[in-house]
């Protein structure tokens, strides 16, 4: 079974891209400000949630992007460190929301733990609804995550075989397939998780 989201371009890129970005802290530090808007412009042109982004989505450029990433620093503003807290990415977007007036979004996280089975459920079910979900991987001692390490990215498809789950991300204006169980078993404590969002009627 597999199951891959919409996914906007901006030209050939896959998404938007953190390199675009031309403040220097935001093209170092900016990904989960980066994450919140590739988020936005995925609920706005695919479930119609307008007010989330500001510019034209029919018609989208590098340009907008850029400014539109810089309107997302005033909620998630790079800091030393990084933003390596779930609910400090929750809070600051839900800042954004109330700021645009969309009170239809409730936002939560799911840390990974001990129980990946749990995480792989609520991971696999928003993506079934539609919904990508922006995962922050803090450490990891395989080298084939060392681009994705202490970095917020999209997880936007996966697939399923028979004993394997293959997830598909997006960061940097490209995508990547991995083996879910290998992201979520980083063989560190600190591992990250992801945001969770739902849709109200």
């Amino acid at each position: 079974m597999k199951k891959e989201l919409a996914h906007f371009k901006i030209d050939t890129a896959y998404g938007g891209s953190q390199a675009w970005f031309r403040d220097p802290i935001m093209k170092v530090g900016g990904c989960a400000a980066a994450s919140a808007c590739d988020l936005c412009l995925s609920l706005a042109l695919y479930h119609g949630m307008d007010r989330l982004y500001p510019f034209d989505k029919n018609h989208l450029t590098k340009e907008d992007y850029i400014q539109f990433a810089m309107k997302m620093k005033a909620f998630l503003h790079p800091r030393i460190g990084g933003i390596t807290k779930l609910d400090i990415f929750v809070k600051g977007f839900e800042k954004y929301l109330q700021s645009v007036g969309e009170y239809a979004i409730k936002v939560s996280s799911v840390e990974v733990g001990k129980n990946t089975r749990q995480v792989t459920n609520f991971i696999l079910g928003q993506m079934d609804q539609g919904i990508p979900i922006p995962f922050l991987l803090l450490r990891h001692k395989n080298v084939n995550f060392r681009y994705h390490t202490w970095h917020w990215f999209l997880l936007v498809g996966y697939e399923k075989f028979e004993e394997e789950i293959y997830i598909k991300t997006a960061t940097y204006g490209n995508y990547h397939w991995f083996s879910l169980n290998e992201l979520l078993n980083t063989g560190f404590r600190q591992k990250g998780g992801g945001i969770l969002v739902n849709l109200h009627e």
